[in-house]
């Protein structure tokens, strides 16, 4: 389908304050687990009225249009009628992890030059840390402390009490007359190399994506109830546990803790979602829980996965314990969110699914030419949601963004039928012996023996040769070994071709992952010493 949007628009009216033209201001719209366990729901007015009383104290504070607000806040109420007032007054908002080390900040405020930003009982005493350098912030808004700290000596931002300020406001708040392509959100890319950067979204994206995504492929309806396992500052949780569900006038579940998986679990027992934002590692944890069982999951019509391969293994384990489909898809903080996913009823494991509606693809091959049938190409999207540009970084934005198409780092292949098979980003492809490797292939295999809890796979070079290298996790009950390092070897050899087998398998308790849960493989690159590993 084909949609167009007025000139003058914004986006809270589309995902948020149409519920109550279509009667649901008192439809329960968030449920929010407290750090105490307490929980509170609000309804789509209620909901309303505190985006509105944000706006006015965001505006009291002298935040005007274009302006970004950065938000280092947890899960709740709070994040969202911040996030989406900042928005609803014409200013930008940019969202960050509350868990984030100081030196972090100090780097998000400088780069941002937000004159507002949020902090909570997490990220407070790190941010005060680096108060003294944010040479643009005029007031720092703390949602959590029962008795706000005094500012540290030389800070020029005045310190603000959430509880009372934001109470103090007026419930009513005429939106900004900004335009559709008027920039609306900051969404910041992994930062595998170097520090993160923002995409820059228009108004119009947000509602390209659901539009099409969104409707076309999740579906959801006011009966729905979401919940995310990652948070929402990460963009793929923004969308599929907060903006789709609006706009659907579903119910959004959020928590404070942190998302692991005994925690997700008595999540999804109390609230009942219907649908589970997801990760792959987290619906790998789910599975490794004794006490997971199928009747916790009986209302979920499905879960979706992004952010990293799903592997078929783990695809077919969830699928056959707890009788739920995942819907694996990838996204991207340049085009806000997915543009090729698998769809419900019509999943195929271990690809990507196919193109999302109102979006287009091209794999590219090393000659700047489109690659054969069936062979792997650097993945190129063009869709109505593609960021703008990198704020601040021109010769990044130049070679990613080329007219209407984004460049991913992403290597896919195309089969017959239209579906995108991974083979991983064009950093992480092996040459071994000559011949083109995909980690991903061989940590898909190594994921079918009964030791491996989770693995990655990155390359090494020996006597100037690349090889591969796996780093893996064990069930718990399984003792790492070069026994076992041996015995995985060999299992490669015999699923794979035996040039991919991995020639060094290293044992972790865990692999290292950034704050979007995907695997930092950058980490593990360079000759990590890890105990149990076995040479070739």
């Amino acid at each position: 389908m084909t949609f167009t949007l007025p000139d003058r628009f914004n986006m809270v009216r589309y995902f948020l304050e149409h519920n109550l033209e279509a009667g649901r201001a008192s439809t329960r719209a968030l449920w929010c687990r407290g750090r105490d366990g307490s929980v509170r729901e609000y309804d789509y007015a209620q909901v309303v009225a505190a985006v509105n009383r944000a706006g006015r104290l965001l505006q009291d504070l002298g935040v005007e249009p274009e302006q970004r607000v950065l938000l280092a806040i947890g899960d709740g109420l709070d994040w969202v009628a911040a996030w989406l007032a900042a928005i609803k007054i014409g200013a930008v908002a940019c969202s960050v992890n509350p868990l984030l080390p100081a030196d972090d900040y100090a780097y998000y405020l400088d780069y941002t030059r937000a004159k507002v930003a949020l902090c909570d009982l997490d990220s407070a005493p790190r941010v005060f840390e680096v108060l003294t350098q944010a040479r643009y912030l005029r007031a720092l808004i703390v949602t959590e402390h029962e008795h706000v700290p005094a500012a540290p000596a030389g800070t020029r931002a005045a310190i603000v009490d959430w509880r009372i300020a934001h109470a103090a406001q007026s419930d009513r708040l005429e939106a900004a007359d900004t335009w559709k392509d008027d920039v609306a959100v900051w969404l910041f890319t992994s930062g595998t190399t170097g520090k993160p950067k923002a995409a820059v979204h228009f108004h119009h994206d947000f509602v390209f994506n659901a539009e099409h995504y969104a409707k076309d492929v999740l579906r959801m309806t006011p009966a729905d109830r979401t919940l995310g396992v990652p948070k929402l500052f990460f963009g793929y949780a923004t969308g599929t546990n907060l903006l789709f569900p609006f706009a659907a006038g579903a119910c959004v579940g959020l928590f404070q803790d942190k998302s692991k998986p005994e925690v997700i679990l008595d999540q999804i027992r109390r609230f009942g979602p219907t649908v589970l934002c997801a990760v792959p590692t987290a619906l790998n944890g789910l599975l490794a829980l004794d006490d997971a069982r199928r009747e916790d999951f009986a209302k979920m019509r499905y879960a979706t996965s992004a952010g990293e391969a799903l592997p078929p293994e783990l695809y077919h384990r969830f699928r056959d314990r707890f009788g739920v489909e995942i819907l694996d898809g990838i996204g991207s903080a340049e085009m806000f969110h997915v543009f090729i996913s698998n769809y419900p009823g019509k999943v195929r494991p271990g690809t990507l699914g196919t193109l999302v509606p109102g979006y287009e693809a091209r794999l590219v091959g090393p000659d700047g030419k489109d690659a054969p049938p069936g062979e792997p190409g650097t993945l190129w999207i063009k869709g109505g949601s593609a960021a703008l540009q990198y704020f601040a970084a021109r010769e990044k934005s130049r070679a990613t963004f080329l007219g209407d198409w984004v460049v991913t780092a992403d290597q896919f292949r195309l089969d017959a039928e239209g579906f995108f098979h991974y083979e991983g980003r064009t950093d992480d492809m092996l040459k071994v012996g000559g011949i083109f490797v995909s980690p991903l292939e061989i940590e898909s295999c190594l994921l079918q023996h009964p030791a491996v809890r989770e693995v990655a796979v990155v390359g090494y070079t020996e006597d100037d040769l690349v090889k591969p290298e796996a780093f893996v996790c064990v069930h718990a009950g399984t003792t790492a070994s070069p026994a076992l390092a041996q015995e995985l070897q060999a299992f490669v050899k015999t699923k794979l071709a035996p040039y991919k087998y991995p020639r060094r398998v290293s044992f972790l308790d865990a692999l290292p992952r950034n704050d979007r849960g995907k695997c930092e493989k950058k980490l593990l690159r360079g000759g990590t010493n890890c105990a149990g590993g076995a040479g070739a």
